[in-house]
């Protein structure tokens, strides 16, 4: 078993970066990954998500920014 708290950041960037790498990981790994890698709700905007939406090609939904803080 091998010790994540030995894998360095650029390591852990690497990964992320490598195409082949990624493709061994699961729909459910990548969700997880997903759900939980945003440090918090200041991470969330308009702009990320609207980037999310169309980088995966998702053109039925739209984010609407009510101006609420």
């Amino acid at each position: 078993m091998t010790d994540y708290k030995k894998i360095t950041r650029e390591d852990f960037m690497r990964f992320f970066r490598d195409d082949e790498k990624l493709n061994e990981l699961s729909v459910d790994d990548r969700i997880e990954i997903f759900s939980t890698i945003l440090s918090g709700s200041s991470d969330f905007t308009k702009k990320l998500l609207d980037e999310i939406l169309f980088d995966y090609s998702v053109p039925n939904l739209e984010i609407i920014d009510n101006g609420k803080k």
